[in-house]
């Protein structure tokens, strides 16, 4: 296949998503170009698809945020990276770290930025990650996105602590990132899924205690037996306000709930006092730094972690790579590779 890259046409569903013939690109100053190998699709990338994401897509933008490949190109100024480097970008083009403005919010890659599906990429060397060496590119590509939520939610402000219990929610991949990093923090693990498979394969990855929530339904409930009534420190919720009522029925007193879903509550619901007294800290967080995921990287260099793969496409299957992603329900990063 010659140099292509994919364009995005929002709120046309896959049939706005074309493919193109693509010119390796020139980087201007401070600006990197990447031989794309590997790219992993997010939650995000549907939603950026059919409108339903915060921020709308650029119309004819390069769409997906995660990726890595190697440097073929940089520009004046650059120090960031080197040609022959493997890299990875974080999803935020400037945040670096500390507090995220309005503006870092609103440059995404992806979204407002072109992302990596495509044969090459420019990224901005402030968003310049190298990656684990002992990952594969499939498994590095998933990094940027699911990955350092999953971190951010766990180790900032506050880290998890050995001997913390962390509750996961949902079998997404930011929830099993969550329950890999939460082991490497030494934390006890409780997950929530839906069914005896994924639980199965949620004890494998390393989760300590697993609750199918459609064979107890009351979950919540459930959560503060398994913990003596005490509840968990740590809550990510990788849904959203579908699940946030008994995620926080479960968390402890002082314990931080991090919710990461953007599902709207269920028609109809009614909430009431979601609190129910209890004095803890409930936040929504937009994945995370530069800084979050250089630390994250350390991490899973230390322990040798691997992300989870369901399944990997070529390049000239993306859109069924979209497609499977949306209906199949996969557990674990859905890649699309590139041909070498």
């Amino acid at each position: 296949m010659s140099a292509v890259a994919y364009h995005l046409d929002p709120r046309h569903g896959l049939d706005g998503l074309t493919v193109r013939e693509q010119e390796i690109p020139a980087p201007g100053p401070n600006q990197v170009v990447m031989k794309v190998r590997a790219a992993s699709l997010n939650r995000r990338d549907l939603m950026l698809m059919d409108g339903t994401y915060p921020l709308p897509a650029t119309p004819g933008i390069i769409p997906v945020s995660d990726g890595v490949g190697e440097v073929i190109a940089v520009g004046d100024n650059v120090t960031r990276a080197a040609l022959g480097d493997r890299i990875s970008a974080s999803y935020f083009v400037r945040w670096i770290e500390g507090k995220q403005s309005l503006a870092q919010a609103g440059e995404q890659y992806g979204a407002t930025f072109d992302g990596m599906l495509a044969t090459y990429a420019v990224v901005e060397e402030d968003s310049v990650v190298r990656v684990p060496a002992h990952l594969t590119d499939v498994e590095a590509a998933t990094l940027p996105c699911a990955g350092v939520v999953a971190w951010a939610a766990l180790t900032s402000p506050l880290s998890v602590l050995p001997g913390e219990t962390v509750l996961t929610v949902g079998t997404g991949t930011v929830a099993l990132f969550g329950v890999q990093h939460a082991k490497m923090l030494g934390a006890r693990v409780i997950s929530i899924t839906s069914g005896p498979e994924k639980a199965e394969l949620l004890r494998k990855l390393g989760a300590d205690e697993v609750i199918d929530r459609n064979a107890t339904p009351e979950w919540g409930q459930a959560v503060l037996d398994l913990t003596g009534g005490a509840g968990v420190e740590h809550v990510l919720d990788g849904v959203g306000m579908p699940t946030l009522p008994k995620s926080l029925q479960a968390a402890a007193y002082g314990a931080w709930v991090t919710t990461v879903g953007a599902f709207p509550a269920p028609e109809g619901q009614n909430n009431g006092d979601l609190l129910a007294g209890k004095f803890l800290t409930v936040r929504r967080i937009a994945v995370g730094s530069r800084t979050d995921f250089e630390a994250m990287n350390r991490a899973i260099a230390e322990h040798g972690m691997r992300p989870v793969i369901d399944r990997v496409f070529p390049l000239d299957q993306a859109v069924e790579a979209y497609r499977y992603f949306r209906d199949d329900n996969p557990f674990g990063n859905v890649v699309i590779a590139m041909p070498e």
